[in-house]
């Protein structure tokens, strides 16, 4: 499980049926530094989650990826790469 910054929203033109009604958000992964309020020193590349919690632009939200992801839509197989586990109100280090 990583930590994400919201950084927007995924509309699609086409989508596939399993994703009717979903809710696509643009996350950046957080690094420490991020987390911590310094600068981090490498950018990274966005993931596509799905969020049926409901995140906003710059929430930061607790993401699964790869396998873990699709299992809570067990036994439906949808094809996520990335799933919004959590809204994170407050970080503690």
């Amino acid at each position: 499980m990583r930590i994400a910054e919201v950084i927007g929203t995924v509309t699609l033109s086409h989508c596939l049926p399993e994703f009717e009604g979903a809710t696509l958000r643009l996350a950046r992964p957080l690094s420490l530094l991020d987390i911590q309020g310094e600068t981090a020193s490498v950018d990274t590349e966005p993931l596509v989650v799905y969020d049926p919690l409901g995140a906003n632009i710059n929430t930061r939200i607790a993401l699964s990826e790869g396998g873990e992801a699709a299992q809570p839509f067990r036994p439906e197989l949808k094809p996520v790469d990335a799933y919004n586990a959590a809204i994170l109100d407050q970080i503690s280090l």
